[in-house]
């Protein structure tokens, strides 16, 4: 297989995306598609992201499983199921700049309010109310903008889990949920010879950025770890604003 400048390109961005992604449990989603969209067709982008991201959810919950709050996960994956047709809903409705921008205020709200706050809020057990609204609006927010994941690190955030626990939990959600998504790009035909080709170039990569962000993970621990959280949040918060902003131009 020829390396040209473009696939360069792509393995640089699957590398740090899924570096980031090891580290923290999320946030590739600012970082894979938006930039991979830059250098090869969105058609080809969004099932690369998806192939890598059931790669890395697959590795993390094989190397750290005993971590996964398995309850929580399956509340949150029903959840996200009834939460999918909303977004696929909104996706085509002409309120879906409001609705996104709506989102983005509320984010970001709870970032600097849980970053400042003297009493940020805090779940000192799973509650059955919180895991069903913070997995339906993930499902909601997976199906309109394929970004699954500001819902479940508030519920994580609010239950104080630890960065390993946070880590390994997320991934025990996204690794059916990304499943499902594959399923779904395979149906409608876009699991196509480049994206394997791409995929296959990357996967030593994306096994490497695995490990290294478990490494970086395991040297996180409580306070400091939940301020990386909530300004990941607030970047997601953010980007949401803009692209709410940009359509509204």
């Amino acid at each position: 297989m020829t390396i040209d400048v473009t696939t360069l390109r792509v393995l640089g961005i699957v590398f740090v995306a899924t570096l980031i992604r090891s580290t923290f449990g999320f946030g590739e989603a600012l970082i894979a598609v938006p930039l991979l969209a830059f250098s090869i067709p969105l058609g080809v982008a969004a099932p690369l992201a998806v192939l890598v991201s059931i790669t890395v959810a697959a590795v993390v919950v094989a190397q750290d499983w005993q971590k996964i709050h398995l309850r929580s996960t399956a509340w949150l994956v029903i959840a996200t199921l009834f939460g999918i047709p909303f977004g696929l809903l909104l996706l085509t409705s002409s309120h879906q700049t409001v609705v996104k921008g709506a989102l983005a205020v509320i984010i970001m709200a709870f970032s600097v309010y849980s970053l400042i706050g003297r009493t940020p809020m805090e779940l000192r057990r799973d509650s059955r109310g919180w895991l069903l609204a913070c997995g339906f609006c993930a499902g909601v927010l997976g199906g309109a903008y394929g970004m699954n994941g500001p819902p479940l690190v508030v519920y994580g955030a609010m239950r104080r889990w630890s960065a390993q626990h946070f880590r390994a939990t997320l991934q025990g959600y996204f690794l059916p949920a990304s499943i499902i998504g594959m399923v779904g790009y395979w149906l409608a035909g876009l699991w196509t010879p480049a994206v394997t080709r791409y995929y296959l170039l990357s996967l030593p990569f994306t096994l490497l950025a695995v490990f290294l962000g478990r490494v970086i993970n395991h040297r996180l621990h409580g306070e400091a770890f939940l301020k990386f959280i909530y300004l990941g949040l607030m970047s997601i918060g953010l980007l949401l604003l803009v692209q709410a902003i940009i359509g509204r131009l």
